[in-house]
């Protein structure tokens, strides 16, 4: 392993399903790239807006996250230009970020040591991958509400893929790249849930909640929640039955995070439309995908196929008219 220091408790893992391992990334070595690549693409962002009379100002000499709270603010949709995952209804200039940083995140030697401890050294990153930088919920507007931006509610990463990946053994990985507190909302896990069942998941649309999301009826999570604050360059791995969500942010700052998961190479991801990578080979190193713009090349050949209506489209498993979904 690249950090023999950094032992895994499998025990925990098996036990609860879950396992943070703290300071496992470096801050200038893994994190700065990554900040010092959005603040790029902010400040391309920024002046288009401006540009274009989209925004009152660049905010250029503001940091990072006041400058990110302003434009969300006054209702610019900045994390769909962050995001590292293709929408299912996406077009041909639907935005994702392919930058050098990110991908070097995917392939960190210390992260794929853990999952290789966990499923074997044979790794693959698949495509459901997000950011999410949640700016305080209260300055967000309503019409940008989601996933990205708010709270998540209940669920389990195995219920959010189609069924093909049921049998796979994914490991979610969390990586937070700012501290993430419970009052900028950290995530939450229900320990030992994975040990039971996939629970029914409702397909919630706007006027049953807030925004849409697939989430777990609050009657079948047990009390037992359990917040996990971390600090920047923890990384949090977990089981794909695990029961999560994430609390609001209540805070005047940013929650800045990443959702990865890997699997064994040539098993399904469970968004066979999209492309995943070999990550890790130790059998065959040759397989590797080492170089960005290769990767970059792959999401947008995916774009191309989707906006022209080729490809997998996700199927939902839920019943959303069950009646624990009323």
């Amino acid at each position: 392993m690249s950090n023999p220091a950094m032992a895994v408790d499998l025990e925990q893992f098996h036990a609860l399903g879950y396992f943070v391992a703290r300071g496992l990334l470096d801050q200038e070595k893994d994190l700065y790239p990554i900040k010092e690549e959005y603040s790029a693409l902010l400040d391309s962002l920024a002046e288009t807006w401006y540009k274009e009379g989209k925004a009152a100002s660049t905010y250029r000499e503001l940091p990072f996250a006041e400058r990110l709270c302003k434009f969300v603010s006054e209702g610019q949709d900045c994390l769909k230009y962050f995001d590292i995952i293709l929408p299912s209804n996406c077009t041909a200039d639907t935005p994702i970020h392919l930058g050098p940083a990110v991908f070097h995140l995917l392939r960190n030697a210390r992260i794929l040591d853990i999952i290789e401890t966990l499923i074997g050294g044979e790794i693959y990153s698949t495509p459901v991958q997000h950011i999410r930088i949640k700016t305080p919920e209260r300055i967000v507007p309503k019409e940008l509400l989601n996933g990205l931006t708010a709270a998540v509610g209940w669920h389990q990463d195995m219920g959010v893929v189609n069924p093909e990946a049921d049998a796979t053994p994914m490991i979610s990985v969390w990586v937070a790249v700012l501290d993430a507190t419970v009052e900028n909302g950290c995530l939450q896990v229900v320990p030992g849930s994975h040990r039971g069942d996939l629970a029914l998941h409702c397909n919630y649309n706007q006027g049953k909640k807030p925004y849409a999301q697939i989430n777990i009826p609050d009657k079948l999570v047990a009390p037992n929640h359990l917040p996990l604050p971390m600090k920047a360059g923890d990384v949090l791995f977990f089981h794909k039955k695990l029961m999560h969500s994430s609390l609001p942010n209540t805070s005047d700052g940013i929650r800045w995070s990443f959702d990865l998961r890997y699997n064994p190479v040539g098993q399904p991801t469970g968004r066979a439309w999209l492309p995943g990578f070999v990550a890790r080979s130790n059998s065959q190193p040759d397989l590797e995908l080492r170089d960005p713009e290769v990767w970059a090349d792959l999401w947008l050949q995916a774009r191309a196929r989707l906006s022209s209506g080729e490809g997998i489209k996700p199927s939902s498993r839920w019943d959303s008219n069950h009646p624990l979904c009323a």
